[in-house]
């Protein structure tokens, strides 16, 4: 990419270079930035979803030998299972499996063998009618004193824990692109002042030929911005990999702990256009800068 043909030799100085090289940092950090909020905030919808109108109900296993124990824990099961179909908010009751638990338990105990021999809590999957609010705390005390030891789990204490972090990472997130923004803009200030500087004399000659302030901004101005294009797509072309990578890793990771972790066409988007907001912030911001040197130097 080309500077544009201008009256001033705004190219043949060496703060160009330090220009763009900040600007590539700048919009690096600022696409990591975008992208980690965007993520977050697709992960929280996700697990919003998944577990909006549901419940999870915990029957202990009961005491005595595993037969014995498995078998009055299976009746416990189905008593449960009676009182929540008959609720009016609830649309469906359904206990998991023996496979299915162990299979949950899997990541962190390793082999289903292992729990062979050993007495597991049974779950019961709720699905929850939006429009007929129920009573949680009244079902779960007519539970506990049909089944002691029967819990609910309705996933909102969690799931609000969640919403609150998503938002803090996102508030931190618009905080450091407002620093990069605000960094970006102290820099090319620098570099707009260090500039007018070293081409003082032809600026002065310029003037007694009879050209405009306006006219020495646009050549400054455009000048820093090919220079933040420059920039903001090196910047770009290095975060690029480096999100693709971090989701990589996020999928990779075992337990389900952080799930896929990626990005729409429309946040892909907004990452995209980095550079040119950082063109557009860097060609404003040495403009008002030339303009306002300008107006005390002449």
């Amino acid at each position: 990419m080309r500077l544009p043909r201008a009256d001033l030799p705004v190219a043949e100085d060496g703060t160009g270079h330090f220009l763009t090289v900040m600007v590539a940092v700048m919009v690096f950090l600022a696409a990591l930035a975008m992208a980690g909020t965007f993520s977050v905030h697709r992960v929280v919808d996700r697990w919003n979803h998944d577990v909006s109108g549901t419940l999870t109900v915990q029957v202990m296993p009961a005491e005595g030998a595993l037969e014995e124990s498995k078998a009055r824990t299976d009746a416990d099961v189905a008593k449960v299972i009676d009182v929540l179909r008959v609720e009016p908010g609830v649309i469906r009751a359904e206990a998991l499996s023996e496979e299915r638990l162990k299979a949950l338990m899997e990541p962190w105990l390793g082999s289903p063998d292992m729990v062979m021999d050993l007495p597991l809590p049974r779950l019961i999957d709720v699905t929850l009618n939006d429009r007929l609010p129920v009573d949680l705390d009244g079902l779960a005390n007519r539970l506990k004193q049909m089944v002691p030891g029967v819990t609910l789990d309705d996933h909102r204490l969690w799931l609000a824990k969640l919403v609150d972090l998503a938002e803090g990472l996102a508030t931190l997130a618009w905080v450091v692109l407002g620093l990069v923004t605000g960094a970006t803009s102290v820099a090319v200030v620098q570099v707009t002042r260090s500039s007018l500087a070293t081409h003082r004399p032809v600026i002065e000659v310029l003037h007694l030929i009879g050209a405009h302030d306006d006219y020495i901004a646009k050549q400054f101005a455009l000048r820093a911005l090919v220079l933040g294009l420059m920039g903001g797509m090196v910047g770009l072309m290095l975060a690029l990999p480096a999100i693709v990578g971090i989701g990589y890793l996020a999928r990779n990771i075992e337990g389900g702990f952080v799930p896929e972790v990626s990005l729409s066409a429309l946040h892909w988007l907004c990452v995209a256009a980095l550079p040119g907001m950082a063109g557009g912030v860097a060609m404003l911001t040495t403009r008002l800068t030339v303009l306002r040197a300008l107006s005390r130097m002449l």
